[in-house]
């Protein structure tokens, strides 16, 4: 009797567990489903991303020296034109005495600006000189390994800025020059008395009309603009940026340029960073401070034509081998960032430290290993510890 009483209590106490564990196993929270993803080394961009807009780097208006009776223009927008190559005629008007003072000052403001430009050239000439006697000796000190390849590439970036701008002097010259002769011109009408002859407005550049602001015969007062010149093959491109990312720009970042048109991206270089601001409200009525980024394409754009929409990326940051995680798997915790690891199917938190960060991934600094599996896009269920399944 006590035997089988034993018995009976053994058996009651293993049924009891079985039901208990069935239980448990039954009704205990089933495993998250999650996505992951891993972390990788490779290399890593961090860019600045705005749209931009191709133009001329240097057009040239050609306006009326005189109020007058313009006679048609023949040029059509995209004609090529020749240097010194008449664009449009006008028949001035008689001048009274304060118009023929009023021209006489034109002309001697146009003088001043020559002589302004003419100062700027020659000093932007004495600055390049000077730049490439810099970079001459930055090229000799790298071959003896006395300054490392970053030194040597701003000499070099430095050399590429001094020629744009003696170019962008000597045209400052060239159209100081036209504007002279424009000046000039309004003198053609001081005679009050008699019919003055036709004033012809000649082509300052070898280019090609850009625009024809007025076509069609008719009067046209003292500096109203007639035609828009400028050579195609020079084109800039003109990206406005926030004041906090225009701080991190520099000339002769890379830019890659999407977006035109093509199948291909296109190469940039940032050559200047204006020194101003500007406000701008945004799409959704914020008042915005932005600065013009000007960059040069590394390779001539026959394709591309003035005011162009194109998406600009300015490389302001690269490194060939970083530990990359996905910025979608990185999360605030605290004044820290953490991420959830995938470890023997259970979600582990850990703490990480990361560097920079781009669209769609974050460098990590610290933390983590090569290869780990990491839960992608956490949701908000999830917990340290916590059994998941992966997709």
């Amino acid at each position: 009797m006590a035997h089988g009483k034993i018995r009976r209590i053994v058996l009651t106490a293993i049924v009891v567990l079985v039901l208990a564990g069935a239980v448990v196993f039954f009704f205990r929270p089933a495993a998250l489903l999650v996505e992951t993803a891993q972390a990788t080394r490779g290399p890593m961009e961090v860019t600045v991303n705005e749209q931009g807009e191709t133009r001329v780097h240097d057009r040239f208006v050609v306006s009326s020296p005189v109020t007058g009776r313009l006679m048609r223009v023949d040029l059509q927008d995209g004609d090529a034109v020749q240097q010194n190559e008449v664009v449009a005629r006008i028949e001035p008007v008689p001048l009274s005495r304060r118009e023929r003072e009023e021209v006489y000052a034109r002309v001697q403001a146009a003088e001043a600006a020559l002589r302004q430009a003419k100062a700027r050239e020659a000093h932007a000439r004495k600055d390049l000189a000077q730049i490439r006697r810099d970079r001459d000796r930055a090229e000799q000190l790298a071959k003896n390994g006395v300054i490392s390849a970053q030194v040597l590439e701003q000499a070099r970036n430095a050399d590429l800025t001094a020629k744009d701008e003696l170019n962008a002097a000597e045209s400052s010259v060239q159209q100081a020059i036209s504007e002279e002769k424009i000046a000039r011109a309004g003198l053609l009408g001081t005679d009050v008395s008699g019919n003055p002859p036709l004033i012809e407005l000649h082509s300052p550049i070898q280019g090609r009309v850009l625009r024809v602001m007025e076509k069609s015969e008719r009067v046209v007062s003292m500096g109203a603009p007639i035609v828009i010149l400028g050579d195609s093959k020079k084109i800039e491109i003109v990206t406005e940026v926030l004041s906090t990312d225009a701080v991190k720009i520099h000339p002769g970042d890379s830019v890659w340029i999407d977006g035109w048109g093509g199948d291909h991206p296109l190469r940039a270089r940032v050559r200047l960073v204006e020194p101003y601001g500007f406000t701008k409200i945004s799409a959704l009525g914020v008042e915005e401070q932005r600065v013009n980024i000007i960059s040069d394409f590394v390779e001539a754009q026959e394709a591309l034509g003035d005011g162009y929409r194109v998406e600009t990326h300015v490389i302001i940051w690269s490194s060939q081998d970083v530990l990359r995680v996905p910025i979608s798997t990185v999360f605030r915790r605290g004044q820290g960032w953490s991420v959830f690891v995938v470890t023997d199917n259970r979600a582990r938190v850990k703490d990480v430290e990361i560097g920079h960060r781009n669209e769609s991934e974050a460098e990590i600094l610290s933390g983590l290993r090569e290869g780990e599996q990491l839960v992608d896009h956490p949701p908000s269920e999830i917990s340290d510890g916590m059994r998941v399944r992966t997709r």
